[in-house]
């Protein structure tokens, strides 16, 4: 498989990762279906969202794969009344990535980024790579580093 953007920023960091790929089913690209295919723990298989505030603009939430985003919670958080995901139209011109590949690292702007804090229960987690069937193994302090993370309490209970 080919480097994507995010491991090359990895590489250029010198940060350990291990590229993983898997079986793209079109028809379901949530994080259940990579965990399976990568035989993983759902909540160890993080997604990202990136969100849209009132006041902030854009900004970007990775959460485990098995949790729901606490959307009130977040908009209180980033000091916003009110925040949404970002329409999938917009996803690829914000970020340079697709659905079911969006990576929170090199992405075509640097958005305030907030890691939820379930991450550093695992000595690493996975996060997608920049494409459809690859995700990055890493350990959640170097993602932290590299994204500049803000570790907060991010899905519902």
């Amino acid at each position: 498989m080919k480097k994507t953007n995010a491991a090359r920023l990895l590489d250029s960091l010198g940060i350990a990762y291990e590229l993983l790929q898997y079986q793209v089913d079109e028809e379901d690209l949530s994080a259940d279906r990579v965990a399976l295919e990568l035989n993983l723990p759902t909540e160890q298989v993080f997604k990202t969202m990136v969100l849209r505030g009132d006041k902030s603009g854009e900004f970007v939430c990775c959460i485990p794969g098995s949790g729901e985003l606490n959307l009130k919670g977040v908009a209180r958080l980033t000091g916003n009344k009110k925040v949404d995901l970002v329409p999938m139209k917009e996803i690829l011109g914000l970020t340079g990535y697709v659905r079911g590949g969006c990576s929170p690292l090199a992405m075509k702007k640097q958005y305030p980024t907030f890691l939820d804090a379930r991450a550093l229960n695992f000595d690493f987690i996975v996060i997608s790579a920049g494409v459809r069937g690859a995700q990055l193994k890493l350990a959640p302090q170097d993602l932290v580093a590299v994204s500049k993370a803000n570790i907060e309490e991010l899905i519902v209970s």
